[in-house]
């Protein structure tokens, strides 16, 4: 453990869900941790968890201006950013005919706009060496209904790794991406469906995985981990897609 020993990491969307746990990972591996969330409440509870090593700073990623504040306040506190996990997301799912005009902008503006401008807001701050990881989603390689303009945001997450990869490995950045399948997360009572349209998508998935289950938020944490430490530091640009097998085999 303490591969992250004395780290100053980041991490959007961090409240609950793969980005709670990767925080607790993280702080187990000797980082210090600030993790940003929307519902002040939730934030205030995940710090409380995290205990000493943990600081939570309420705001948006599809507003500039909370992203510069967050940025602002990390520079004061810490001075660098080691690790940035550009996690935050939202997903509901629609039907093509039903998606509005109003969910594919907030979707876009939070799932890509956010993603895109939390690397530029904190790349002033991200010492050489730094690791940067994107969430992305196996729904970027593979075809679910009721997932278009979800799983087109994901595909531009993923796009971003690969050319961020390219643009910032000369200033010693490494951008990788992780690429979860089916994961026990809150998420999952958010993507605007019933919750018996919940449950048989997720039987649907889980028929489909070669392991048989969802995935814990633990082990996708132990992934996002695995990139952010020096045993990683061959990687750039990659896609680590844990899904239980579900698009490879």
């Amino acid at each position: 453990m303490n591969k992250l020993q004395d780290k100053i990491a980041v991490i959007t969307g961090g409240s609950s869900g793969i980005g709670f746990a990767t925080a607790k990972r993280f702080v187990a591996e000797g980082a210090e941790v600030v993790i940003t969330g929307r519902d002040e409440k939730a934030l205030d509870a995940a710090v409380a968890q995290l205990e000493s090593r943990a600081t939570g700073i309420r705001g948006d990623v599809s507003s500039r201006e909370h992203l510069e504040l967050l940025f602002a306040q990390v520079r004061e506190r810490f001075g660098r950013v080691d690790v940035l996990f550009a996690n935050a997301g939202i997903a509901p799912f629609a039907p093509v005919e039903a998606v509005t005009e109003e969910q594919f902008d907030t979707l876009f503006d939070i799932n890509v706009r956010g993603v895109f401008f939390t690397v530029q807001e904190a790349l002033p701050l991200l010492s050489r060496g730094a690791s940067v990881i994107l969430t992305a989603s196996v729904v970027a390689q593979s075809g679910f209904p009721g997932t278009s303009v979800y799983s087109a945001t994901k595909a531009a997450v993923r796009s971003f790794g690969r050319t961020l990869a390219a643009e910032l490995s000369p200033r010693g950045i490494r951008v990788n991406v992780v690429s979860p399948g089916l994961i026990e997360t809150p998420f999952w009572g958010k993507v605007g469906l019933s919750k018996d349209d919940v449950a048989a998508f997720g039987e649907q998935v889980v028929r489909r995985t070669p392991l048989g289950r969802p995935g814990k938020p633990e082990e996708i944490a132990a992934a996002v981990a695995f990139l952010a430490s020096d045993d990683a530091n061959y990687f750039a640009g990659a896609d680590v897609v844990a899904d239980g097998g579900l698009i490879h085999v």
